[in-house]
């Protein structure tokens, strides 16, 4: 993890709806105007940077490597600390990558697989481990109309897409909420789910 010095933004809702209409959740991405999301004010909002020249080539610089074409292409247009990471690297400090997928399918779309696409760039670039949470609870959790067993299903089935994206084994860990927890974990979320929150 890498610590900063600034304070997340952190906008409540009456604010968010007060600044634009636009709606951009896990879950949906609705624009107000016709015109399409006010990419800027998204920025602002989740306390994000703009991309710039002088990042694209420290990347360049650092790794000995064009930018991904998703950074080239301002695809990836904008990013949360990635100056850090870099000072970071430059410095010799340590750092790795975190990211996950929540199954929700048997096989990703090309939507699932940006992440990893640039995920494999940054592993190879910057010879760092690479972390993969499978969020199957999560999954569980959210649609009830799945039993624990078909989500873990569909987990081993997206675990095997992400592994034919060709990460290092050697500086992978892949691993499932459900099974890392071991044997207590799907229990306890088959009585969460039976809950209330009453």
């Amino acid at each position: 993890m890498v610590e900063t010095n600034e304070k997340p933004v952190d906008y409540t809702l009456a604010e968010q709806k007060e600044e634009s209409k636009d709606e951009v959740t896990p879950f949906l991405i609705q624009a107000e105007k016709e015109t399409g999301i006010d990419y800027d004010k998204l920025v602002d909002r989740f306390g994000c940077t703009r991309m710039s020249d002088e990042l694209r080539e420290k990347i360049e610089r650092l790794t000995g490597r064009l930018p991904h074409r998703f950074i080239r292409r301002n695809i990836f247009f904008c990013h949360r600390d990635l100056d850090v990471i870099l000072n970071r690297y430059e410095q010799q400090q340590l750092f790795y990558l975190y990211t996950g997928r929540g199954p929700s399918a048997e096989a990703l779309h090309l939507g699932h697989a940006i992440p990893f696409i640039m995920n494999r760039y940054l592993q190879e670039a910057f010879d760092v481990p690479l972390v993969i949470q499978i969020t199957d609870d999560e999954k569980f959790m959210y649609r009830p109309e799945l039993e624990l067993e078909k989500v873990k299903k569909m987990a081993i089935s997206n675990i095997k897409d992400i592994i034919a994206f060709g990460f290092d084994p050697e500086k992978t860990f892949i691993f499932m909420d459900t099974e890392y927890i071991k044997e207590l974990y799907p229990n306890v979320i088959r009585v969460q789910k039976a809950l209330t929150l009453n």
